[in-house]
């Protein structure tokens, strides 16, 4: 499994891990607050499989001014990433928020955004991720999460909660999940159904990346076009 290496652009501490392959390139985000390492057996088990799959985490806000951003610099870190180790693109997902920086990246990036993979839809309203007891408080980062929040909310809701144009978009959401549950990914789909996919992980909550790795990395290896 890839190790967590720091970029470091401006000044911006941006983890990342990268398992080079031969195959489709995707990058995962992780959901609010939380490190890139518990993506990292659903990461590895697309790498053995040949995906080219980088991991990147947010920014730590070390100062005032890395805590004062929009998802747009979000997705700028991302895209930043995506630049040092060489991806002209890729497919971008993510897992809830994560999936929302995604959305992100696509709309401010599209030449990048090869598709969109979704692990969990968040609504048009932000969900408080820290209130599912499947994800214990002190897994995440507090500082990374105020400025997660505030991020999302001095981002005009249509600048992430639509779909970018023209792109694929699959989703890969959990039947018991709470927070980004089945009824979200089920609307977007309606709202495109020529280009928007849905997978069901039954049984999973919402860290169903974590416990039904083979039930998320399936759909995923059969949906990602080869280049």
């Amino acid at each position: 499994m890839a190790e967590t290496q720091i970029f470091e652009p401006d000044g911006r501490a941006i983890p990342y891990a990268d398992e080079p392959r031969n195959g489709p390139a995707l990058v995962l985000l992780p959901g609010q607050g939380l490190n890139i390492s518990y993506l990292g057996p659903l990461a590895h088990a697309l790498a053995e499989e040949d995906f080219h799959v980088v991991r990147i985490g947010p920014r730590h806000p070390a100062t005032a001014a890395d805590a004062d951003v929009s998802l747009h610099d979000l997705a700028q870190d991302v895209v930043d990433v995506m630049q040092h180790v060489g991806l002209a693109g890729a497919w971008v997902g993510g897992h809830a928020f994560g999936g929302t920086v995604a959305r992100t990246v696509a709309f401010d990036h599209p030449g990048r955004v090869n598709g969109v993979l979704l692990l969990g839809v968040e609504g048009a309203v932000a969900t408080d991720e820290l209130a599912d007891s499947d994800v214990p408080a002190q897994a995440r980062d507090a500082d990374v999460v105020a400025m997660q929040r505030a991020a999302q909310t001095a981002t005009p809701d249509v600048q992430w909660s639509t779909l970018p144009p023209a792109l694929p978009v699959l989703v890969i959401q959990g039947t018991e999940d709470r927070l980004t549950p089945p009824a979200n990914g089920e609307a977007l789909q309606a709202s495109a159904p020529d280009r928007v996919s849905v997978t069901s992980v039954e049984g999973g909550g919402h860290l169903f990346p974590v416990t039904h790795i083979g039930a998320t990395a399936w759909p995923i290896e059969d949906y990602l076009d080869w280049d």
